[in-house]
């Protein structure tokens, strides 16, 4: 039976471009958020539920479902055993999953057990107390630290040696204290974080300044550095850096998204796809600004490769603060 010549050029079409017909939008998108509500990984999640929505570049609602357990480790053994080439979910990452990953904290499971499929954007670490905190900035938490390490209750949403405790102990280590001897509390999260924080069962949360947009106005926490080089935009201007206030710690935050090792490459392209139209939408770039992001439009390849140097160097790190023993 002879085609017809407009399905045969259309045929033809979708073999020389395969993301026009084959790689469609996810039926059913969802983003699993590997913690409970209110930290990084949600705000992840929402940067492209509300982004596609807003820049027309998904067919249907995404969900948003949370996973909690073992700072991602859960959510990363589940994609790597049960959901290994399910098409429709993304998971929010960090750079402190790949620290866990650099680490050994995910068990079994490397970088490449995972597909990379894109960035959400960049972020930075912050040095975060609540708003009727006795530290006013962070000149005044470096000399208590300095003269007792323990007279300063830290947490964050991470175990020690996370990405979160690696922030506090380089704060420890530019004050002059051994991060050794730091009182440190582990949360599930920033969510459950922000919640001790507020409640004064810490003192100090070394967590991220895109989870501040929210509160900023809200006046119950104050932020006393960015760990960053240079000041940031709005609405984070007024935030001074560790650097101008004569302690030198940086540490930049990574925020993406990955699917499991067996996905196709048609649903995997397919998302590739859906992030790179949504990047050169002003829509979306404006929901990653408002969410406290910084531009960083990686996808597909570009992201594996980025993802695989990135983990090299973490572990590199890792042995250098005597979490890891050096491969041999």
């Amino acid at each position: 039976m002879k085609r017809s010549a407009p399905l045969a050029l259309a045929l033809a079409f979708a073999c020389l471009n395969p993301f026009s017909a084959f790689a469609a939008n996810p039926e059913k998108p969802e983003c699993v958020a590997p913690a409970k509500p209110g930290g990084g990984f949600d705000l992840t999640c929402r940067i492209i539920q509300t982004g596609f929505l807003e820049a027309k570049t998904l067919d249907a609602p995404m969900q948003v479902t949370f996973m909690p357990g073992g700072i991602g480790a859960v959510a990363y053994n589940l994609f790597n055993t049960t959901r290994t080439d399910d098409p429709n979910a993304v998971v929010a990452f960090s750079s402190g999953s790949l620290l866990n990953v650099a680490t050994g904290k995910y068990g079994e499971w490397t970088e490449k057990d995972a597909r990379w499929v894109a960035m959400a954007g960049t972020d930075y670490g912050a040095v975060i107390v609540k708003a009727d905190s006795p530290y006013t900035d962070l000149k005044g938490v470096m000399e208590a630290l300095k003269a007792d390490p323990t007279s300063v209750v830290i947490g964050a949403g991470g175990s020690v040696g996370s990405q979160d405790w690696m922030k506090a102990a380089l704060l420890m280590k530019a004050a002059g204290a051994d991060p050794k001897k730091m009182r440190y509390v582990a949360f599930d999260g920033g969510g459950e974080s922000i919640a001790a924080l507020l409640g004064g069962n810490i003192g100090l949360y070394t967590g991220d300044i895109a989870e501040m947009s929210a509160h900023l106005d809200a006046g119950t926490m104050r932020v006393l550095a960015v760990m960053h080089s240079e000041r940031l935009g709005e609405p984070f201007d007024k935030v001074p850096t560790a650097k101008e206030q004569g302690y030198d710690v940086q540490w930049p935050i990574i925020r993406g998204y990955y699917m499991g090792k067996k996905v196709s490459d048609e649903a995997y392209n397919a998302w590739v796809e859906l992030f790179k139209k949504s990047y050169e939408n002003d829509a979306f770039n404006q929901i990653v600004k408002d969410k406290g992001l910084f531009k960083l439009n990686i996808a597909g390849k570009e992201m594996e490769e980025y993802i695989h140097n990135d983990v090299a160097k973490l572990r590199t790190l890792a042995v250098e603060m005597g979490l890891i023993e050096a491969p041999k």
